[in-house]
């Protein structure tokens, strides 16, 4: 009588795979791809670089010593070299992301209605966004050439004595932003249109009606609904200003006399011509900072003024 009684007051064990475990296994096998590459391709060398930062190692040799902060003091207080790499990385910046804007967000505004040939221009203007860099810069390198250069043999033929521009240091900065600007204006682009094609046309109508131009409709109605696009356009700009390295590789190497010397560029240079591997990733941290940065500007300007 008491063993049937314990065994009816006996629960059933529930089963260890339910339904809500199975689910979070499933969910954990789907992203385990994406969190797996993460670990071994980005967290992995992040903390790689801080760890190598805090050392002296030249490559060649198999032992690094624990310097601390020294790296980081050497760049931001000892090298006059450092500043006058951020000097040159700021220009390029200053030069690149607000040309690249006005440019692609008038072409955008150009267009992003139906019309004849509209489809040939977007694909021509977006053509060198999926060109080799390494064929655009080596292009462009023969093209700037001195007298030689096609850019200046064209200048010649209405009169005008064009410089040589990737030899002269005032020319040098100014040829590499404008042909980086051709090269990635498309992809801004196509991003301002697709953000124009979405703006209800029922706000520029009632502005229409209410006698409004359309330079009026524009700056009061169609520009601030491109804030959002705005904003994502202005910190990937940005982010890739400071990453340049192709471009001036390619073109220049960061001369001449280093007026092109930008900071990925300074970073490759210490790391695999000097082989100072530390003080490389102890810049590689720095731009990091610096992006990380200007990137979270960016955000609270927009925070502040959608406020």
């Amino acid at each position: 009588m008491t063993d049937t009684t314990e065994t009816t007051a006996r629960k059933p064990r529930a089963p260890w795979l339910t339904l809500r475990r199975r689910e979070a296994i499933e969910g954990w096998l789907f992203v385990s791809p994406t969190l797996i590459g993460f670990l071994i391709f980005f967290l992995g060398p992040l903390i790689a670089v801080v760890f190598y930062s805090l050392t002296e190692w030249n490559l060649l040799s198999q032992k690094s010593t624990y310097v601390g902060l020294a790296n980081y003091t050497d760049a931001l207080r000892d090298n006059p070299d450092f500043w006058h790499v951020i000097r040159n990385s700021v220009i390029f910046a200053a030069g690149l992301v607000p040309l690249n804007m006005a440019l692609a967000l008038g072409l955008a505004v150009a267009l992003c209605r139906p019309g004849k040939g509209v489809v040939f221009f977007r694909t021509v203007f977006f053509a060198p966004v999926i060109t080799s860099a390494v064929a655009w810069a080596i292009v462009w390198k023969f093209l700037l050439q001195g007298e030689a250069g096609a850019v200046n043999q064209m200048l010649a033929g209405i009169g005008i004595d064009g410089p040589n521009w990737l030899r002269e240091p005032n020319w040098a900065m100014f040829a590499v932003i404008v042909t980086r600007v051709i090269k990635m204006v498309g992809l801004n682009m196509i991003l301002y249109i697709a953000a124009l094609q979405a703006v209800p046309r029922d706000y520029e109508e009632a502005a229409r009606l209410e006698g409004a131009n359309g330079w009026q409709i524009f700056r009061m109605v169609t520009w601030p609904l491109l804030a959002p696009t705005t904003l994502i356009i202005m910190v990937i700009t940005t982010i890739g200003s400071f990453k340049v390295f192709d471009h001036i590789y390619l073109m220049t190497g960061g001369g001449p006399e280093n007026g092109t010397l930008v900071l990925a560029y300074y970073i490759y240079e210490q790391a695999f011509e000097f082989f100072n591997i530390g003080y490389a990733a102890a810049l590689a941290i720095i731009m990091f900072v610096i992006v990380l940065a200007l990137t979270i500007v960016q955000l609270l300007l927009r925070q502040k003024g959608s406020s």
